[in-house]
């Protein structure tokens, strides 16, 4: 059994799996100032609800975007576990090849997402990670990471929404009745919600256009990504493990 974690700006990915298998999916918040012992407290908690003995864990894998929580994180599994845990990054294997500008400022959570979305689904493919960015990777006939575009999240959409005016309320991000609101609430969900779904509907279908690609698929992951992939036009996939997928995918390229 492999531990696979994901270390976001907001939330932390946790999740195990077993050969193809993933055993289950979960979030906790990101804490810059939890400790090592906090953290790894955190993990077997999850674990113990689903059952599962740290003893079966044989292996950890990390990707992360906040170096400062990425070796808090490393001791957290190594205390736990005993057992060698990878970090994504310089030295690892990925088999992506990478074409951008500068290929070592790619974020680790984009490489892994891609790793795992080339297997799963093909290539040429569009990647959607809605997180505290959304964040889309193009990815080109030949597996080839291309580039992609980075733009505000829903949260924080709301949040610059929320504390940049002075009557605007707080909501929560849930679906709008309809497009047209007849009231504040209704008015600014539909905003955030439906703004956002069109939003990447738009980016979809000009990325298909710039690969030269009409059927491109297009798959999307993150926290969010339930609550607004179904209100889009266009045909997009959800797959909440693709992350994890990718982890282990690695884990298993670096590890014989």
């Amino acid at each position: 059994m492999i531990l696979a974690l994901d270390i976001g700006n907001s939330n932390i990915v946790i999740g195990c799996c077993e050969e193809d298998r993933v055993l289950f999916t979960e979030r906790i918040s990101t804490r810059h100032e939890a400790t090592e012992l906090e953290y790894a407290m955190a993990i077997m908690s999850i674990l113990n609800i689903y059952g599962l003995d740290m003893r079966d864990i044989k292996g950890a894998i990390i990707s992360s975007v906040v170096p400062n929580l990425t070796n808090i994180m490393k001791d957290a599994v190594g205390k736990i576990s005993g057992c060698r845990v990878m970090v994504v990054g310089p030295g690892l294997k990925t088999g992506l090849k990478i074409v951008m500008d500068d290929p070592a400022r790619l974020g680790a959570d984009l490489v892994v997402d891609a790793v795992a979305g080339i297997k799963e689904y093909g290539a040429p493919l569009i990647i959607i990670d809605m997180g505290t960015a959304t964040t889309i990777s193009a990815i080109g006939e030949g597996g080839e990471y291309l580039g992609g575009v980075i733009m505000p999240g829903l949260e924080v959409s709301l949040n610059s929404l929320v504390g940049g005016t002075s009557q605007l309320p707080r909501i929560s991000l849930e679906k709008p009745k309809k497009v047209i609101g007849t009231n504040t609430v209704d008015c600014m969900k539909s905003g955030i919600m439906f703004g956002t779904a069109s939003n990447i509907d738009g980016m979809v279908r000009k990325i298909r256009r710039e690969l030269g690609c009409p059927g491109a698929k297009a798959v999307a992951t993150g926290g969010l990504s339930k609550a607004v992939i179904p209100l889009c036009d266009e045909k997009i996939i959800i797959d909440d493990e693709l992350l994890l997928k990718g982890l282990v995918i690695i884990y298993m390229k670096n590890n014989g």
